[in-house]
């Protein structure tokens, strides 16, 4: 049981799992493509916001993500689980980026692109979403008459189509590469990889915005997509997975979901997740606070975005030289209580130092609470199930980065940005209390270095 004293657990070693030739090409694939991809998001959100000049633009490009996100993300658990997670990964990242490059086509020529009957009504359905919302600008100052703009949500949506058709095969790849015993050190180190991605692909894609403009960004995510493709090719496992026990069903299909509703430390974790992206998330305003309240144009919103990526960094380094914690239930309340308290800051803020300090401690926080998460769902699931608990949980995680996002859009259309980022700070803190007195098996969970699959 998950509960079982393990006296024989590895000694640490933080740099063991970097000799496993497979997970190496993994890891650094993987890092290569979080760092275009970060890129390409911040050249997205300042393109939208910049054509639009809407509140409410930025948070339907949430809405364009969470769409795939819910309708396929229990397919791609699936799929995970009864083929090649090698070759699902490498298709998706192909299809990526050769939409990236479609994407950076739209933008070079953007002002090429005809005035199409559909494209008009496209964007009259995008300004009558925006005329519900916007309360806080001058409906005048609107522009929603640009005909690449619906090319280009379009683009977005097929993108994260291919993303989450991949994303269940990518998480549950990396049990597969490394001994079980090394699986909590791989989580960390993953975790260590994206955050220098996101802190470093953010920044310079600002840089890059404001020297060279969107096409290039997009240019460069497309080889980073396609890099990741390559790198897969011809990696082995470092143990052959045992075949599917059960051939795919509907049935089957939602066993991942049974699966974490049993396993209330796993539910526990993935809640305080959604709740605290969803009402704490500040990624989709950054353009508005970089562009109203900061005044700091493309550079210092790449260095918005870049903050609690530094932070998350900073943690992640020191937690790969240090043993896996004792008590991460506990660790994760108070993680993310920080995050919050930490959003709540942001919201409030109008020096550029300050709030760049209240991002990157969300950064460590909430980088606190990936590893402990993340740790918790793969070293408790067996492997014959893992693509579907991934997909479970990436739909805790997408879903609330998407609608939050979302959430964040309209409600700062609403309200105006403040009043949007401090009550969702208000909001995390008050779901940190309710599942501290709700799921009392969280803060009894034992040291990760003890669990096991169930």
């Amino acid at each position: 049981m998950a509960e079982e004293d393990y006296s024989g657990a590895a000694p640490h070693e933080p740099y063991a799992v970097w000799k496993y030739a497979g997970y190496r090409r993994f890891l650094i694939g993987s890092f290569v493509a979080a760092f275009g991809g970060q890129m390409a998001a911040v050249a997205v959100s300042w393109q939208v916001y910049r054509m639009t000049g809407s509140a409410t633009a930025l948070g339907l490009l949430g809405l364009v993500n969470v769409i795939p996100l819910l309708a396929l993300s229990l397919p791609a658990g699936m799929l995970a689980d009864h083929a090649d997670r090698r070759k699902v990964v490498r298709i998706s990242a192909a299809g990526i980026a050769v939409l990236s490059l479609a994407l950076a086509a739209l933008s070079y020529w953007q002002d090429e692109v005809p005035r199409l009957p559909w494209l008009e009504a496209g964007n009259r359905w995008l300004a009558a979403i925006a005329g519900v919302f916007e309360r806080e600008v001058d409906p005048a100052t609107l522009n929603f008459s640009h005909p690449a703009l619906p090319l280009l949500y379009l683009i977005l949506f097929l993108m994260a189509v291919l993303r989450i058709g991949g994303m269940s095969s990518r998480a549950a790849l990396v049990p597969l590469l490394v001994p079980a015993k090394r699986l909590s050190s791989a989580v960390t180190w993953n975790s260590s990889a994206f955050e220098i991605a996101t802190m470093a692909g953010p920044a310079l894609g600002g840089f890059l915005i404001a020297w060279m403009g969107f096409p290039l960004i997009y240019v460069i995510n497309a080889g980073c997509a396609a890099a990741l493709a390559f790198l897969l090719v011809g990696m082995h496992y470092a143990e052959t997975p045992p075949p599917p026990a059960e051939p795919p069903s509907l049935r089957g299909m939602m066993a991942g979901a049974g699966f974490i509703w049993s396993r209330k430390r796993i539910l526990a974790a993935c809640t305080l997740d959604l709740f605290a992206v969803l009402l704490g998330g500040v990624t989709v305003l950054l353009p508005v606070y970089a562009d109203r309240i900061l005044g700091v144009g493309p550079v210092g919103l790449g260095w918005l975005r870049a903050a609690p990526c530094a932070g998350a960094f900073a943690m992640a380094m020191w937690m790969a030289h240090r043993r896996p914690f004792q008590t991460p239930g506990i660790i994760l309340l108070w993680a993310v209580a920080g995050f919050g308290a930490s959003i709540l800051v942001f919201g409030l803020s109008t020096s550029l130092w300050l709030s760049l300090l209240a991002l990157f401690a969300t950064g460590v926080f909430d980088n606190v609470s990936v590893i402990v998460r993340h740790s918790l769902v793969q070293l408790l699931t067996p492997n014959h199930l893992r693509g579907r608990v991934v997909s479970v949980n990436q739909i805790f995680i997408g879903s609330s980065n998407e609608i939050g996002a979302l959430r964040a859009g309209l409600m700062a259309a609403l309200l105006g940005p403040v009043a949007a980022v401090v009550w969702g700070g208000i909001g995390t803190i008050l779901v940190v209390l309710v599942v501290f007195k709700t799921v009392p098996q969280l803060r009894t969970t034992p040291a990760l270095d003890r669990l096991r699959p169930e």
